[in-house]
């Protein structure tokens, strides 16, 4: 019988045998998010009459794109059948799918020490759900494996019961088969995460140590700090003091999550929940810092995050230039919400003050940009994101390149790009097409596995640079929707690369730059001319528009001036009079176009970058 929020036990230091700590992971659109509906309303925590769906997703654009960004913790009590003694409480956090948020799911696997591993019954296992399995083997982790959605009419439990069984290593019975939707299955899920994962292990009389996992900011009351208890207890109105920055801080309130934040008067070994300072300064609350008492605090602090590496580099920058501060006000509230964030200032001749962004991949950058734009009321304009180079000089120094504006002039040894192992699923009949596709992305094939006679896996090493705008697209096209991608960095390779440059009537604009492969450097310069071409309005003097490596130009368009009839005030007369006034325009537009300048509109600059960056649009809904 499930336990009512009535007679939830105190939360206050609950013993830690009764305390279970687990994460839901899974491919993107698997049902983790309706999973974790079916237990709020199971454990009675949400009543059915506030209940609506994804309900742990709490931004807008989660809910309108139906993927989860944000990792949401909260705490469940739960009775098992079996049992009549006090309810268990159940620590659950539902992860992200995507693999732009795998450091999301890293992070919440660090704060369990079990996880449910779901796969969908109707379409089987796909690159992500190898990902987080992999990720949650490194952790070490009781790992329940789970078959969702069999009450589709397309499910093959046995099917997929089995491939997953083979995968894991254990029988296929004991892969369970629930229904996230209808609810059938999920109280025996809850009792077997109470029977399989182990309760949390620290010592309860040792000082008090506490790993941030996550962190948000609230506009009224500061940095809210999500922990979980390793060591000792934590209480409300006592110091404590942040390990890694030595910053100490007053506990105005202390709590857990039942999903709405409740307060409590501490937390004991193994609880999660979340801290309240009353700070506003966000770089106080550092992810992966450990939190301990001022006085007779822990001198040892937790083993921490390793720090995700940002794969694409965008430049964002404010469309009227006084915004700029909002926006680094903006970038650092998100950055305390978002650990994976990276930013640095930098000015562009053509836009202005602005910042490098890092992120771990195309829909990272859409969902930032997005947030920026409705949390904060800020416009944007984004530069074509791109990937980061090590370029060698003959001369023996280095430079490191986020920006094609940064590529070096002179004489260059080598470039190298970074590289990522790519993990593609599909049916077998499209092994062709992902091929075919692959090695126009100078891609080179590692291995190839048969899940089962119907599904192959893929391993390939693909140039980063080549995946990151619309290689899924591609991907999802060639083989009607049916394959799935995931990607781990593995290094650099030396590359021919140049850095193609767009000029306007022979001055450099440092936006449109780009660092592509030699061969491909022509479409690139061809591309944007045209573009630019159809964007920029006519001047006096006609403009040309030239694509180029180095001192090399290897494409043009011309932008046709705007001529002025100065005949028309000539009716009848010597043809002399008329040659003489042509002559004087044509002595004119020869000055104009000598000390005349080109200025680019911000609409230009807005369609031709958008339209280049969201080549990778598709990336919106990838899956």
């Amino acid at each position: 019988m499930p336990a009512t929020p009535s007679n939830v036990p105190e939360p206050s230091r609950t013993d830690p045998a009764l305390l279970r700590n687990f994460c839901i992971i899974a491919h993107i659109d698997h049902g983790k998010s309706t999973l974790a509906d079916r237990m709020l309303q199971l454990t009675g925590i949400v009543e059915d009459r506030q209940m609506r769906a994804q309900y742990l997703d709490r931004m807008d654009i989660e809910r309108e794109r139906g993927i989860t960004i944000k990792s949401q913790a909260v705490r469940l009590p739960w009775a098992p059948s079996q049992s009549k003694d006090t309810p268990y409480i159940l620590n659950m956090i539902d992860t992200p799918g995507h693999v732009d948020f795998t450091y999301e799911v890293s992070r919440s696997l660090a704060a369990c020490e079990g996880c449910v591993l779901l796969v969908d019954a109707a379409q089987g296992i796909e690159a992500q759900t190898l990902a987080n399995l992999y990720l949650a083997m490194e952790h070490d982790l009781t790992i329940i494996p789970v078959l969702n959605k069999i009450d589709l009419p397309a499910a093959q439990p046995e099917k997929f019961a089995a491939e997953l069984a083979h995968l894991i290593g254990c029988d296929v019975d004991d892969v369970l088969r629930v229904s996230a939707k209808t609810g059938e299955g999920v109280k025996e899920l809850l009792d077997e995460v109470v029977k399989q994962v182990p309760q949390p292990v620290g010592d309860a009389d040792a000082p008090a140590r506490a790993m941030i996992f996550d962190s948000v900011y609230d506009a009224y009351r500061g940095v809210v700090t999500y922990v979980k208890v390793v060591d000792g207890q934590l209480s409300k109105r006592e110091r404590i003091r942040m390990m890694s920055t030595g910053a100490t801080h007053e506990l105005l309130e202390i709590g857990t999550n039942s999903p709405e934040m409740t307060a409590c008067d501490g937390l004991g070994v193994g609880e999660v929940g979340y801290l309240i300072t009353g700070v506003k300064d966000v770089r106080q609350s550092k992810v992966g810092d450990t939190v301990t008492r001022f006085n007779k605090g822990a001198e040892q602090a937790l083993a921490g995050y390793k720090d995700p590496k940002p794969m694409v580099f965008s430049g964002l920058y404010p469309l009227d230039g006084s915004d700029y501060p909002e926006l680094r006000d903006a970038l650092d509230k998100l950055q305390l919400n978002d650990a994976a964030l990276t930013y640095e200032p930098e000015n562009s001749v053509a836009l202005g003050f602005g910042f490098r962004v890092g992120f771990l991949g195309l829909l990272h950058l859409e969902v930032v940009r997005a947030r920026l734009e409705r949390e904060f009321g800020l416009d944007l304009i984004a530069t074509a994101p791109n990937v980061v180079y090590r370029v060698e000089m003959e001369d023996g120094s280095e430079h490191v390149v986020t920006n094609p504006s940064e590529f070096p002039t002179g004489k260059i040894d080598s470039v190298h790009e970074p590289v990522v192992r790519g993990t593609l699923i599909a049916p077998s009949e499209f092994v062709g097409a992902i091929m075919e596709l692959c090695q126009a992305r100078r891609g080179s094939l590692q291995g190839m596995d048969y899940l089962s006679e119907e599904r192959v896996e893929l391993r390939y090493t693909l140039p980063l640079a080549e995946i990151v705008f619309d290689f899924f697209d591609a991907l999802k096209s060639r083989t009607r929707g049916y394959a799935s991608l995931d990607y781990e960095p593995t290094g650099e390779q030396s590359a021919d690369l140049v850095k193609v440059d767009i000029l306007l009537q022979g001055d450099q604009v440092d936006a449109f730059s780009a660092i592509v492969h030699k061969d491909k450097a022509y479409a690139y310069g061809s591309r944007m001319a045209n573009k630019l071409r159809e964007l920029i309005p006519r001047q006096q003097f006609e403009v040309p528009i030239q694509a180029a490596i180095g001192a090399r130009v290897i494409a043009r368009e011309t932008v046709r001036a705007i001529r002025k009839d100065v005949l028309a005030k000539c009716y009848g007369g010597d043809i002399s009079r008329k040659r003489k006034l042509l002559e004087k325009q044509k002595e004119g537009k020869k000055r104009m176009k000598v000390v005349g300048r080109v200025e680019v509109p911000q609409e230009a600059f807005i369609a031709a970058l958008s339209t280049d960056g969201e080549a990778g649009e598709g990336a919106k809904t990838k899956k």
